[in-house]
């Protein structure tokens, strides 16, 4: 599989759903080095639980389970949650089944078996997903969210206020040196003057949000990423 696919994958959580343990355990071996966290259940129940406790990027569920299928488990989870990103896998190509499942604003709908092949592409589109509200890898297991002003990392979830969220949105889209004079232009605005305190305060606050040494003074010139 692509290393760049595997790189921007390792930065998001997976739900995985399958009732035959068989399968659940071969595609189990293809991912688990790929996300940063893989969570397994085998039927709807587990895997609504897991959702709830673990809140994945992703989840990939078999449509047929016993008692309750993957269309009702996305259809419960969509009551609240349209962000979310669902692939359906499926041994069967029954139309009905298809067009419920157009409904729920899926990534990818895979009939079965599922090869590397039709994985690698189904996880393709779900990078691509992200293209109308950008994900940055920052660097690995670290993500910038510009949808949601927040950094993700092992563990953590850190929201960036306005400031923040414009200063790492200018440092990621002009990937160079933001001047001091930059800063006080685009970021700060008119009812606030940015004093020497007032950008210290704000660079030590933004800090702590970040990976360790990612953000690099340029001493008498400004700020710049190193990712």
């Amino acid at each position: 599989m692509n290393q760049d696919l595997i790189k921007q994958l390792s930065s998001f959580n997976l739900l995985y759903v399958e009732d035959e343990d068989g399968i659940r355990n071969n595609i189990f071996e293809i991912l688990k080095h790929m996300f940063k966290n893989l969570y397994l259940a085998k039927n709807a129940k587990e895997a609504y639980k897991l959702y709830q406790d673990k809140k994945p990027d992703l989840i990939i569920t078999d449509i047929r389970m016993p008692k309750e299928s993957g269309i009702d488990l996305i259809k419960k989870i969509r009551k609240t949650d349209s962000k979310v990103r669902v692939i359906i896998t499926s041994a069967h190509t029954d139309l009905e089944y298809m067009l419920e499942a157009t409904e729920l604003h899926l990534v990818k709908y895979i009939i079965k078996p599922i090869t590397e092949a039709k994985l690698t592409e189904a996880l393709e589109a779900f990078i691509k997903s992200y293209a109308a509200a950008p994900v940055y890898n920052l660097i690995p297991q670290w993500i910038y969210d510009e949808s949601k002003s927040c950094v993700i990392g092992p563990d953590v979830e850190h929201i960036l206020t306005k400031k923040e969220n414009a200063f790492l949105k200018l440092l990621i889209n002009k990937n160079r040196i933001i001047t001091y004079q930059e800063m006080e232009t685009q970021i700060w605005d008119d009812s606030n003057i940015m004093t020497p305190n007032a950008m210290r305060l704000f660079i030590k606050n933004f800090r702590k949000k970040l990976p360790s040494g990612i953000l690099k003074n340029i001493q008498g010139t400004g700020y710049r990423l190193v990712i």
